[in-house]
């Protein structure tokens, strides 16, 4: 089931759900609509998450802006540390009105253990008559993802501009198979304000201010995948986020080290659309669901950045590590002129 690791930007997305929509994810969809959505929220939350988190760092490596005309182009992988705290959730904490019973009281998020799948006992009325089945939660690929991170792989331009700018631009156009295709855009703006402080222009340390903000959109043909008969099925997962920092670095011709403090936030969504056919009753009750799963996330909140540059002529190779709800370490490459 681990097929589908085609759009390196949206990894986890892809990786997570594909991996696991027939291992029970589809499952969800026979408790109520109401408690399904809260399942799909507590399951997902920590990888949607890690996504904003992970798509608003790794946009520097430097204050000092290019000259005119001057660029790089950066390779960078950026890595949102889920804390142990969102590896679980207690289902006594959603408010759940059809299910009567779970085999254990706690769940694995997509950030969870393997092993933990519960078991679910869903007793809910249809049309006048009641309804029962059983399902598994998908455990997590905790295990499969280094240090329980959520990678955000990052391509990025960077252009000098005139009067101390730079635009910054990430972009991946619609790719992907037949079953899942995204993209993502991603502007930036950069200006140095090192000569508003005077003599501070003729050191090595350089102040600048940043902008960022990044789009992406995923769609996922769950029908050819699917446990559950139906039609039309599909997933659509889309994410904005946005960061604005003020950045310092400390330059000299080998190494340079930098450091920023701003605010970081997004949202996203995650549907899941189309017609699903749910047996009940040991298969002698179908009860079909339309468009059951629309929901949203966010994150928000402070972040403190330091890392370092190591500068070999045109290539640089660059770490740095970020404090913040979700801890993220960046890691890249980038060959630049002027």
């Amino acid at each position: 089931m681990k097929k589908k690791y085609i759009l390196i930007f949206m990894s986890v997305f892809a990786f997570s759900f594909n991996a696991k929509a027939q291992d029970g994810l589809e499952g969800i969809l026979q408790a109520n609509i109401a408690d399904a959505n809260k399942l799909t929220q507590a399951y997902v939350n920590p990888a949607m998450k890690g996504l904003i988190y992970g798509m608003n760092s790794g946009w520097y490596h430097t204050a000092k802006v290019h000259k005119v005309l001057g660029f790089d182009i950066t390779i960078g992988l950026n890595a949102s540390i889920v804390p142990s705290k969102d590896e679980m959730f207690n289902f006594a904490d959603l408010g759940l009105t059809s299910i009567t019973s779970t085999s254990s009281p706690t769940g694995a998020t997509v950030a969870g253990p393997n092993n933990l799948k519960p078991t679910l006992t869903v007793a809910d009325t249809f049309n006048g008559t009641p309804i029962a089945a059983t399902f598994t939660m998908p455990g997590g690929v905790k295990d499969d993802l280094p240090l329980n991170a959520v990678p955000t792989p990052a391509v990025q331009f960077n252009l000098g501009l005139p009067a101390k700018f730079e635009a910054m631009l990430r972009l991946v156009p619609k790719v992907g198979s037949d079953d899942v295709k995204g993209n993502l855009i991603g502007l930036g703006l950069k200006k140095e304000i090192t000569s508003w402080f005077g003599p501070m222009e003729k050191t090595p340390l350089h102040v600048s201010l940043l902008a960022a903000y990044t789009s992406m959109n995923v769609d996922y043909d769950l029908q050819n995948d699917s446990s559950v008969a139906g039609n039309n099925q599909s997933a659509e997962f889309e994410l904005s986020s946005f960061t604005m920092q003020a950045i310092a670095s400390l330059n000299f011709p080998i190494i340079n080290f930098y450091g920023g403090f701003g605010y970081t936030g997004g949202n996203s969504t995650f549907k899941m659309l189309g017609q699903y056919d749910l047996d009940y009753n040991a298969g002698t009750i179908t009860r079909t669901v339309t468009d059951p799963i629309n929901q949203d996330f966010d994150a928000s909140g402070f972040r403190t950045t330091v890392g370092a540059r190591l500068s070999l002529g045109f290539f640089k190779i660059f770490a740095d590590y970020t404090l913040q709800e979700y801890n993220t370490i960046t890691a890249g490459i980038s060959i630049g002129i002027r």
